[in-house]
């Protein structure tokens, strides 16, 4: 029986063909799995792209190995991983400090971060993973910090606002260039070859230095409608709580609590959403079967009235509570 695949898998496999890194690769034959139509005549190659995922899980999984034993692996917690990135001296380190309960290691002296620091960053009533960084300008921290990067939810490229800025964005742009990490912008930007595209904001720190207010006023102008932007003095403490306000809604997420019938609503543990999710998206994340015996919803908050029932189709916004009904 012949195969009959459609254009789509041939795009597919000429995406596979050309990928360089074991996760491209298997992202490729993923897609490749799911428009290849099911019947006898397609069982054997079936089979044989689950062999190639098989071995290219455990490829990158050796990868990922290598990337822990050397300290540049992080695994995710919290409501969204950021990682800070920039040039030497710009004050990651010392923005992690300030925020979370990390201890990093902090001196005037360029290249003092080695390997990735994490710490957790308290909003409202989530946490949301900061990841410290080594600068990006040498090639072996770049191929090393790739699949952190690209598996981020955000990127912060951090600016030293006490000296020139335009030049520590290019420099910090190409360098994620480099590592085949493109921001997320409103322009239609052709991608090179296995590169990913990622959210981005720019925080721009050391405000209390002399020349701030106007390289700060430079950066925005450069760039105020790219990147969402932010202004702090981790060393003094100041703007502290808009960074963590503009993180979070860099992020793109909303917070919902769920309720069950005849109870109050659980308000101290929300399920963490994508922008634009479903009542179906937050029952599958709390459970697929949940998502898939999941009748209607009872919303308050993003309803026309409290307490207004739902379809499992309806787009929950932050701060709403859903009660499930099975």
């Amino acid at each position: 029986m012949p195969a009959n695949l459609p254009p789509q898998y041939f795009e597919a496999e000429k995406r596979y063909r050309t990928a360089k890194d074991p996760e491209e690769k298997i992202e490729a034959l993923q897609a490749m799995l799911a428009i290849m139509p099911k019947h006898k005549g397609t069982d054997k190659l079936h089979a044989g792209l689950r062999r190639k995922i098989a071995q290219l899980s455990q490829e990158a999984e050796k990868k990922y190995a290598t990337a822990r034993r050397t300290g540049f692996y992080v695994g995710k917690e919290g409501a969204g991983q950021v990682i800070l990135v920039g040039p030497t001296n710009v004050g990651k380190s010392q923005i992690l400090a300030a925020v979370t309960e990390a201890s990093p290691e902090i001196a005037a002296y360029p290249f003092t971060t080695k390997t990735l620091t994490p710490g957790m960053m308290k909003f409202k009533d989530i946490q949301i993973q900061l990841v410290d960084t080594p600068p990006l300008g040498h090639r072996n921290v770049r191929v090393l910090l790739s699949n952190t990067l690209r598996r981020a939810d955000l990127i912060a490229i951090v600016i030293n606002l006490g000296v020139e800025p335009a030049s520590q964005m290019e420099n910090t742009l190409h360098n994620l260039s480099e590592a085949r990490v493109e921001p997320v912008t409103d322009n239609r930007v052709e991608l090179a070859q296995g590169s990913y595209q990622k959210d981005m904001l720019i925080i721009g720190n050391k405000n209390d230095l002399e020349n701030s207010n106007s390289n700060w006023r430079r950066l925005s102008s450069q760039y105020g409608a790219l990147f969402p932007m932010v202004s702090i003095s981790a060393r003094e403490g100041t703007g502290l709580e808009e960074l963590r306000r503009v993180t979070y809604n860099a992020l793109n997420i909303v917070r919902v609590y769920t309720k069950t019938p005849g109870s109050k609503a659980e308000l101290a543990d929300p399920v963490i959403l994508k922008k634009g999710s479903s009542v179906k998206d937050a029952a599958e994340a709390i459970h697929k079967d949940f998502r898939d015996k999941l009748k209607y919803a009872v919303v308050w908050g993003s309803g026309k009235y409290a307490g207004q029932r739902v379809s499992k189709a309806h787009i929950l916004q932050d701060g709403d509570i859903v009660e499930f009904h099975v």
